[in-house]
Order: C-alpha cells, then sequence, then structure tokens
C-alpha cells in the first residue's frame, strides 16, 4: 500500500491497480490506497517501484496454488529490501475453494518472521476487514483502534463453508504449536 503523496512519480501501473480502500474508526477515517502487484513477476525490478513510500504491506497468496506460497519468500525479501521496518500481513486468500493445495499446517513463513497471518476470501468477504485492521493498529499504535461501522463491500460473489473454515482454523491453531522445519519453505519443490 502506498501513501499518496505529490511528489509520487509516475508508474507504468495502470490507475485501475490503485484502490482506495476507507474505513471508519474510533479515531476517524482512515484511508488505504492499495497497490495491487499482481502478476507483476514480469517486470522485475519494476516492481520496487510500487514498494517505494509504502508504510504497510499484504502479502498475499493463493491456499489453491502452491507456487503462489512458494513465492512469499521472495516477495517478503524484496519488500523488506525497499521498505524496511514496515508492518506486514500475511493472508491466504480463496478459502472458499474447496480444492486447498496449501494445507494449514504447511503455512510457517509468518511465524519463521512474526508476521501476523489471517485466512481471507475475497469473494466472500470472509475476514476482509482483519489484515486492515491489525495495519491501522499498528499505522496508529494504537492497540484499541477499532472500525466503527464496516465499508461498504459489494454482497459475496461466493458463500463460504463455514464448518470447513473453523476446522481449518482449528488446523493452524494445532500448526502453530508444532516446531518449524528446518528448511526455507521448499516444501513445495
Amino acid at each position: 500500500m502506498k501513501r499518496n503523496s505529490s511528489d509520487q512519480r509516475q508508474w507504468t501501473m495502470d490507475d485501475n491497480d490503485v484502490h482506495p480502500l476507507d474505513f471508519f474508526t474510533n479515531c476517524g477515517k482512515l484511508r488505504f490506497y492499495c497497490w495491487d502487484t499482481a502478476g507483476q513477476e514480469k517486470f522485475g525490478g519494476l516492481r520496487d517501484g510500487y514498494y517505494i513510500h509504502g508504510q504497510c504491506a499484504i502479502i498475499m497468496f493463493d491456499v489453491t496454488a502452491r507456487l503462489t506460497y512458494k513465492n512469499v519468500p521472495t516477495w517478503h525479501r524484496d519488500l523488506c529490501r525497499v521498505c524496511e521496518n514496515i508492518p506486514i500481513v500475511l493472508c491466504g486468500n480463496k478459502v472458499d475453494v474447496k480444492n486447498r493445495q496449501v494445507k494449514a499446517k504447511q503455512v510457517t513463513f509468518h511465524r519463521k518472521k512474526n508476521l501476523q497471518y489471517y485466512e481471507i476470501s475475497a469473494k466472500s468477504n470472509y475476514n476482509f476487514e482483519k489484515p486492515f485492521l491489525y495495519l491501522a493498529r499498528k499505522l496508529a499504535g494504537d492497540p484499541n483502534l477499532h472500525f466503527v461501522e464496516s465499508p461498504a463491500l459489494a454482497p459475496p460473489e461466493v458463500q463460504i463453508d463455514l464448518v470447513a473454515q473453523q476446522q481449518h482454523e482449528a488446523e493452524l491453531a494445532a500448526a502453530a504449536s508444532q516446531p518449524l522445519p528446518d528448511d526455507d519453505d521448499d516444501a513445495f519443490e
């Protein structure tokens, strides 16, 4: 996410890839400018330009595509190289999809790097607000900050299986108490 400032350079990214997202908090209105860099791997170092002046970040992978989780360490390294000491959240998306490929016990990167992790579904809005609330609290330095009304969201495109998701969350909780593997997230090679 990038701060909107008058000295911001023009990037090759289409304006449609910048999404202002407003939340109303007990401390006032908060706007995140979300820069979607998905698919920018083909541009290599150009992606770094999107990170400059970033104040926080969400690294998102697709739980139905192992390769996306395998890329998380690279995305994290690149982000930390350009933006030092910003709050970062890791999110596993598409938890509403039945053929999950990245199992809860395999998601360990956030524990190694001390990142907050959330499982979400952008389609169903499941846990949609959690990464933003976490980042807002970090940026404001106020653990008591809370949203006072929900943002106007489009109706969900799918319904999430809450029983299956509760099982995934129980697996995550159980996995969190397991020792970390010695490898560097090479489980998907």
